[in-house]
């Protein structure tokens, strides 16, 4: 068991935490932000963010290394199980990774700084993992065979672009379409009964409110 931090170290994880979730809100829906907004959203004084991270590519770094981790402990657990349930491993690791929306930071950062040698590092093991995830489970007869690892960051993509403004109806949203495409994945075709309801005219409307 660890030792509890001294009230300074404890504070600093809140403030850094806080920056963190603070820095995915603002530059998902801007990535041009200015990192004082990112201060402003957090309620923490600019000097401490920048104490933290000395620049704003240093704090999307942050961002996108956070996404990684994630991300690679979803596809981690499925490359576990597939032996023992193919199709089950491969549709959780699907569905987990489109909850926890590790493809927003994707769409909304791609192109916008320079990636750390270490951030590639992390994306060649994850991308080893989706290579033994979708190969295992094509192996045993449960995922058509044409499909290429290279198209789940499309899918995943895809999903991430979904929203009507509400996060909790967009992870509902995000769900029901990745249901059509996992019986579009899935040998035999399938299909399955599709959850939630689709958007209402008033949330496709929404869209085209501005901010």
């Amino acid at each position: 068991m660890s030792a509890p931090l001294s009230g300074r170290k404890a504070q600093a994880a809140r403030n850094d935490g806080l920056i963190v979730e603070a820095a995915r809100e603002v530059f998902v829906a801007d990535p041009t932000a200015p990192i004082a907004a990112v201060a402003e959203r957090a309620g923490v004084g600019i000097s401490a963010l920048y104490r933290r991270y000395p620049s704003k590519e240093d704090l999307l770094r942050k961002l996108c290394a956070d996404g990684l981790v994630l991300y690679t402990s979803i596809v981690e657990k499925a490359v576990a199980t597939v032996d023992a349930d193919p199709w089950a491993a491969f549709a959780t690791f699907m569905r987990e990774v489109v909850d926890a929306d590790t493809h927003s930071i994707t769409n909304a950062l791609a192109g916008t700084f320079t990636p750390s040698p270490e951030l590639y590092e992390m994306s060649k093991w994850s991308g080893e993992l989706n290579e033994r995830l979708v190969g295992k489970a094509q192996k045993a007869g449960v995922v058509r065979t044409d499909l290429d690892v290279g198209d789940l960051g499309a899918l995943f993509g895809q999903l991430a672009s979904v929203s009507v403004g509400d996060p909790a109806r967009d992870a509902e949203l995000r769900q029901r379409y990745l249901t059509i495409m996992l019986d579009g994945l899935r040998v035999p075709p399938s299909t399955t009964e599709l959850p939630n309801h689709a958007p209402t005219v008033e949330e496709r409307a929404r869209q085209w409110v501005p901010a």
